[in-house]
This record gives C-alpha cells, sequence and structure tokens, in this order.
C-alpha cells in the first residue's frame, strides 16, 4: 500500500523542486534519506515513477499519473490535522497557477511572490501562456485568463471588467497631436501585434469600426508592443490591466478615451473535480482584493 507519509511528501517535493538535494534541504534531511524514500515508494507502487540522470529528473508515465493523487491526498490530511488543532486550513503545499504572458508577468507573479512570503509552507509555480491549458492534465490549480469566458466544466470565481484601450505616452502626443476623431489614427504611427487583424472598436452609441493602419512597427509579443509604447514609438491597443499602472503614474495616457474593443473580462478558474484547497483560496482571495486595487472591479 502507497500509506507511508513520508515517502508521499517526499515525492511531492521531488517534482516540486525538481531535484533529490533540492528535496533533502526543503524537508531538512540528507539526500541518501531522500532517495531511499523514492526507492521504498517506487517498490511499494511495482512502478518507476520518476527518471534519474545525472542532469535532470522527469517523470516517468506512472509518476504522472500518481502525482495528482498524492497532491489530494496530502492536501486533505493537512485539512483534516489543521482542523483538528482548531486552527484554520493554512496555505501549503505546490500553488500552480495558469495566466496569460503578460497578465501573469505584471499582476499574477507579485501576488504568489507575495503570499509564499506570508506563507512558509506554500510553494508557488507559474506557467505563462496566452493559450489556454487543460487544467487537470498540466495539474492546474487555479487558471486566470482573459476574454470571453469559455464553456466549461470548470468553476468560475470571479470576473472583472476589463477592454483593450488606445494608448500612447504624453511625449508622443505631444509631438504628434492628440487624435480628435477614429480617422486620425491613419496620420499615426500604430504599434501592431499583428497587422493581418484589425483592432475592432466600439465607440459613443454602440458604433462599431475596424481600423487597419499600417504599422511601421509590428511583433509577436504584446509584451514588446507595449515597450515600444512607453519608448514613445506611437499608438498600442492594450489590455486596461496591463496599463493599469502606467495610467495611473501618468507615464501614459488614453488615446481617444470614447473607443475601446469589446468586453475582454478578467476572471479565474479552478478544476470542478476537486475541492479549492485553502492555498487556491488564498491565491484567489489576493488575486482579486489587487485586481480591485487597480481599479478593474
Amino acid at each position: 500500500m502507497l500509506d507511508d507519509l513520508n515517502e508521499l511528501r517526499t515525492f511531492q517535493r521531488i517534482v516540486a523542486l525538481g531535484s533529490l538535494s533540492a528535496a533533502a534541504r526543503d524537508l531538512g534531511v540528507g539526500v541518501a534519506v531522500v532517495s531511499k524514500r523514492l526507492t521504498a515508494l517506487e517498490r511499494r507502487a511495482g512502478q518507476r515513477l520518476v527518471h534519474r540522470t545525472t542532469r535532470k529528473l522527469s517523470l516517468t508515465e506512472e509518476g504522472l499519473a500518481l502525482l495528482p493523487h498524492v497532491d489530494l491526498a496530502l492536501d486533505a490530511l493537512a485539512a483534516a490535522e489543521a482542523g483538528l488543532t482548531g486552527g484554520r486550513d493554512a496555505p501549503h503545499g505546490v500553488l500552480r497557477v495558469s495566466a496569460p504572458i503578460s497578465l501573469g508577468r505584471i499582476h499574477v507573479a507579485p501576488v504568489l511572490a507575495a503570499l509564499t512570503e506570508r506563507h512558509p509552507r506554500l510553494t508557488a509555480e507559474l506557467l505563462l501562456d496566452d493559450r489556454m491549458v487543460d487544467m487537470t492534465e498540466t495539474r492546474i490549480d487555479v487558471a486566470v485568463r482573459i476574454g470571453p469566458p469559455q464553456d466549461s466544466t470548470a468553476i468560475l470565481h470571479w470576473r472583472f471588467d476589463n477592454h483593450r484601450i488606445l494608448v500612447a505616452t504624453p511625449d508622443y502626443l505631444a509631438r504628434r497631436g492628440r487624435p480628435g476623431a477614429i480617422e486620425d489614427l491613419s496620420d499615426h504611427e500604430c504599434l501592431r501585434y499583428d497587422p493581418a487583424v484589425p483592432w475592432r472598436l466600439e465607440g459613443p452609441g454602440g458604433v462599431a469600426v475596424e481600423v487597419g493602419a499600417m504599422a511601421r512597427l509590428r511583433a509577436n509579443s504584446g509584451d514588446v508592443v507595449q515597450d515600444w509604447a512607453l519608448a514613445g514609438f506611437g499608438i498600442a491597443l492594450k489590455s486596461q490591466a496591463d496599463v493599469a499602472v502606467e495610467l495611473a503614474s501618468g507615464r501614459m495616457e488614453r488615446v481617444l478615451p470614447d473607443w475601446r474593443s469589446a468586453a475582454a473580462p478578467i476572471y479565474a478558474l479552478s478544476p470542478s473535480a476537486r475541492h479549492t484547497p485553502a492555498k487556491s483560496r488564498a491565491f484567489l482571495d489576493a488575486m482579486s482584493a489587487h485586481l480591485n486595487r487597480i481599479a478593474l472591479a
């Protein structure tokens, strides 16, 4: 039976930290003890769970299949222990969060860093990808996304209003002038993420237009487009969340403030097949509070 908690905890820490030595330091034991526990767990399972090489460790298919069950079991035991001792279930274990690249770098990463400082038993992993990932397959605890929520069996925890808006620096606008109408964009440098896709904007009275202005600077990275805009090279269409700090500080200004994209809300999902553990609840609360502070509510 796979019932030795030391072996299961050691397996979890090896996977989270990527090496036997790192797991040993984290658990406060020697590397030989960690190796012995892993070997014992594999003997009980009757399967090799971890590929060992001189450079790195990787999970076997059997190890990948076992890990979610180990996470769930250890989460449940920790919650029960906290309940018996009369305290709240403190955040602990490995928290895996998925987020889009820009939103994750600007907003999610600082929230996770602050959480790990506040909760010593918590480890955080942030996976940045602009595509929606399979939360079950990738063992994601919480996915933060931008855009219209997709039909899903996942649990929707919260949703914040968000749109893409036109922005530029005060310096650029002082040099080139402030557009007074949507047609004026054709006289400006428009920084584009995907030049093949026109900017689709909605204006006063629900009027919708497509802006296909030529762009001499274009990139397949939203971060690069934002860097160009901050350097004063032109006007960019960016998510409110991406430029909230710059707008608040005055480093950027809204251009044509009556115009914006269709709604691109920010929302958080967690797998529906499992309870919401303390680590996920702590992140969801902290992320919600952060988005409220930057006026996206």
